[in-house]
């Protein structure tokens, strides 16, 4: 017997395809119009509540620029970033600095670990230029 999936679980499928499709991280809002159109089209709350669905299944990352804004992406995504808080620009780092690391198992103690961010925050190149 195949259970057909929930409406949620679907919503949240649709997604994840959208930003495993995509790539790069995109914006609840930027997903939100990709996904408007047709026949199984999202609210906008819709969409951001189910992000944070997937967000605590450890399938998706969240990581916030210093507009206030959050950026979404798969977990397999593992990448970084160098963000400037002046102009709000990033670069992803080619890789991640901390993969080796590890948490001890007395630390994870009653904690299921299902990802990591690790954010760099700076003044880029042009600003530092643009305000001496």
């Amino acid at each position: 017997m195949t259970t057909k999936p929930t409406a949620s679980r679907q919503r949240q499928q649709r997604l994840l395809d959208a930003l495993r499709s995509c790539g790069d991280e995109m914006s609840g809002q930027q997903l939100h119009r990709l996904l408007e159109n047709g026949s199984s089209a999202m609210g906008l709350a819709t969409v951001y509540r189910n992000l944070r669905q997937l967000q605590q299944q450890g399938l998706v990352r969240c990581r916030h620029l210093p507009t206030g804004e959050a950026l979404y992406a798969p977990i397999e995504q593992d990448r970084h970033h160098l963000t400037c808080v002046d102009c709000g620009r990033t670069k992803a780092l080619d890789h991640c600095p901390i993969h080796g690391l590890s948490i001890s198992t007395e630390e994870q103690s009653e904690f299921k670990m299902l990802f990591h961010t690790l954010e760099f925050f700076g003044i880029c190149a042009e600003c530092q230029h643009n305000h001496p």
